[in-house]
């Protein structure tokens, strides 16, 4: 893939694919008197607007100059091309000009603003924590964005008092992003999910699908979710319910009565961003190598068996192979004790002192050296219940110690410490029963990236969860450390 394809997501919508959605939007009723496609490329939806809509006034907004004119040329006067950026297009001047019903339609830019900024491309909107993160979220991964969310969050603020349809191709995880935003703001909108084969359409291996938005008189906090352009029922519906995102909203109002704040913190593994530094693989004879292909020689010190997602989804958790090198065990915790502590450990980490401090992320920015980060006393509870951020399974393990030292697990894990074998054996049995899988299946979406998270798991009580499979769980009282492993 080129930069230019990368850069701004460049994927030619095929005309079949172009007349086959809008179609589907004739036979739902939409006759828009003007259509606009804002990232028209060559014009295909413009075009096959032009036979299903022929009265209809057609503009298209492009910022490659050599697609305006494969455009212009294309339409050959049937619709207007403007050359112009999204981000910096003056569209409130053009919306004015546009007669009503519009209809929006096109294919948006399938490209994350990181890998925009990777190439050191400018097709981005100007900075800003437009998703509203806060601390740590904001200078993470999680501040990462689809151009295509700042393209929808921005087309949302021009339905105020208009006769409005969006029809447009994107990710299926952005597509429900903004209907977030939406129902957030309480703007007035009815909406609906079709799927799409990206991998067919666009020989990309993509959740995508076409969302339709539009102007309603009241506020529809539900979206039919169909699995294909020609399904007439839907598969699922998901909503918008007391500031949680559904997946499925009829599992949601059977679980509803679980939801609360559970006494029990859930957390991410520990994050390093290094792995070829600070993860090593046991070979015979007990020989430590790292990612770099060096064989150790370190104190045990601060080496602890790891487990990464594969293993806690495959069940492989018995005898660990892997071993982490952990300089902390708190978040900014100082390092120069290590220099004394283990001298051989302090070595080797300033021998790779030029990877660690390599790693992109501004979070270890002004931090003590070799810092890492989701690491606290709960890190190294001798007994965890543990799941897989990553794999498409509801299985929950439970984590002991390995060697007599306590199993560490990485970021792409999730787990709940726990302070005594019984509760660990009682938190293990209702995480995987029935009910708290349905309770789950309600909140999660297994289309995105990271479909189980900390956020969707502590949506649900554990104490409440425990009291209705009639198995309350013991929680004694617990001395100096009670905050580290409870909310």
């Amino acid at each position: 893939m080129s930069n230019i394809i990368a850069e701004f997501g460049d994927f030619q919508t095929p005309v079949e694919l172009a007349s086959h959605i809008c179609r589907l939007l004739a036979t739902n009723g939409h006759a828009p008197r003007s259509i606009l496609e804002p990232t028209c490329g060559v014009g295909g939806f413009l075009e096959a607007s032009s036979v299903v809509w022929p009265g209809a006034g057609l503009s298209g907004v492009e910022i490659n100059p050599e697609y305006v004119a494969e455009a212009a040329t294309r339409l050959s006067g049937r619709a207007t091309i403007h050359q112009g950026d999204f981000f910096t297009f003056n569209w409130d001047a053009f919306l004015e000009g546009q007669k009503q019903p519009l209809l929006v339609v096109g294919n948006l830019p399938w490209v994350t603003s990181a890998k925009v900024g990777a190439i050191g491309g400018s097709n981005l909107p100007e900075k800003s924590n437009f998703q509203k993160q806060k601390g740590f979220d904001a200078i993470t991964g999680k501040a990462n964005f689809d151009i295509s969310e700042w393209m929808l969050m921005k087309m949302l603020g021009w339905f105020a008092g208009s006769e409005l349809t969006l029809a447009l191709l994107c990710k299926t995880a952005v597509a429900r992003k903004a209907l977030v935003h939406a129902w957030k703001h309480s703007t007035p909108i009815r909406s609906a999910i079709y799927r799409i084969d990206a991998k067919k359409e666009f020989d990309v291996s993509v959740d995508a699908c076409l969302l339709i938005v539009e102007a309603s008189a009241m506020e529809v906090l539900e979206c039919p979710v169909f699995s294909s352009l020609d399904a007439v029922e839907p598969q699922q519906t998901i909503g918008y319910r007391q500031k949680h995102l559904i997946s499925e909203v009829s599992t949601y109002e059977r679980c509803r009565h679980l939801i609360g704040i559970s006494p029990f913190k859930w957390r991410s593994g520990v994050k390093h961003d290094c792995s070829k530094v600070m993860e090593f693989t046991e070979k015979e004879g007990g020989r430590l190598v790292n990612n770099l292909g060096e064989v150790v020689d370190l104190e045990g010190t601060y080496l602890f068996p790891m487990l990464k997602s594969s293993c806690i989804a495959n069940g492989r958790i018995a005898k660990p192979r892997k071993w982490m090198l952990v300089p902390q065990q708190a978040v900014n915790e100082s390092t120069a004790h290590i220099a004394k502590d283990a001298p051989k450990t302090w070595e080797y980490l300033m021998r790779h002192r030029s990877l660690l401090e390599k790693r992109g992320s501004s979070i270890y920015k002004d931090r003590p050296p070799f810092s890492i980060f989701g690491v606290g006393e709960y890190s190294f509870a001798l007994w965890k219940i543990a799941i897989s951020g990553f794999y498409h399974s509801l299985d929950f393990r439970l984590v002991t110690t390995y060697r007599n030292k306590p199993i560490v697990m990485d970021d792409t894990i999730n787990f709940v410490p726990c302070q005594s074998q019984e509760q660990a054996d009682l938190l293990l049995r209702i995480l995987n029963s029935e009910l708290a899988r349905e309770f789950f299946a309600a909140f999660i979406f297994w289309d995105a990236k990271r479909p189980i998270t900390t956020e969707i798991l502590q949506k649900l009580n554990l104490v409440t969860l425990a009291e209705r499979l009639g198995e309350p769980i013991p929680m004694p009282e617990y001395e100096g450390t009670k905050e580290l492993f409870f909310a």
